[in-house]
């Protein structure tokens, strides 16, 4: 193991973890196999990941945040609330199927890590629907969307709704042929549903 000059960061683990989960898949990458990709001892690893299972939650935290901070510019825009949610709901089902299709491998590793016990995906899934529940808020509060006492409870909701469209679970249909027909009637549905 040759030393390394370059210093020793978590976003540097992150990124070699990522490509060493490629090349190996879960089942079979280790921390020792990280460390031999950035040239350092395993204890150095351990330094900034105290074990395995840290180090494995905080790749797929990283990879889910890259999707939650895609959408967050949505969000954060002004303009028309039921644009806004056309635009949110299209760009996380357009990430979650590059996510998909441009790295099968990488995807697949996800899907196993994101199994294992740990609070990355909840923690997802509770950005994604605040982020929802913004737009919301800001539809309600234009009078775009009806009034609604709960938010988040409509939020959760349209989530819940879409899920074919985001849910790695469905991933295989992703690219079957009127998909994104399947999509847009479902957007309809659920912005009507929103509307006073």
């Amino acid at each position: 193991m040759a030393p390394t000059t370059e210093t020793l960061t978590a976003e540097r683990i992150l990124e070699a973890t990522e490509e060493v989960l490629r090349r190996h898949g879960p089942a079979k990458a280790t921390v020792v196999d990280v460390a031999r990709a950035l040239g350092v001892s395993h204890g150095s690893v351990y330094r900034h990941f105290r074990t395995k299972a840290a180090l494995r939650e905080a790749v797929t935290k990283r990879w889910l945040d890259r999707t939650s901070g895609e959408l967050s510019g949505i969000v954060a825009t002004e303009g028309d609330p039921e644009a806004r949610l056309r635009d949110w709901l299209s760009a996380l089902f357009a990430a979650k199927r590059r996510k998909a299709g441009d790295d099968p491998e990488l995807f697949a590793t996800y899907m196993v890590l994101t199994g294992e016990a740990g609070t990355a995906v909840g923690e997802h899934i509770t950005d994604l629907t605040a982020q929802l529940a913004r737009i919301i808020e800001a539809g309600v509060e234009s009078g775009c969307f009806a009034g609604t006492t709960d938010v988040e409870k409509a939020a959760r909701a349209v989530f819940d709704a879409t899920s074919r469209f985001h849910d790695p679970r469905y991933a295989r249909e992703w690219e079957e042929p009127g998909i994104e027909a399947d999509f847009a009637a479902v957007l309809d549905l659920v912005v009507r549903g929103l509307r006073p």
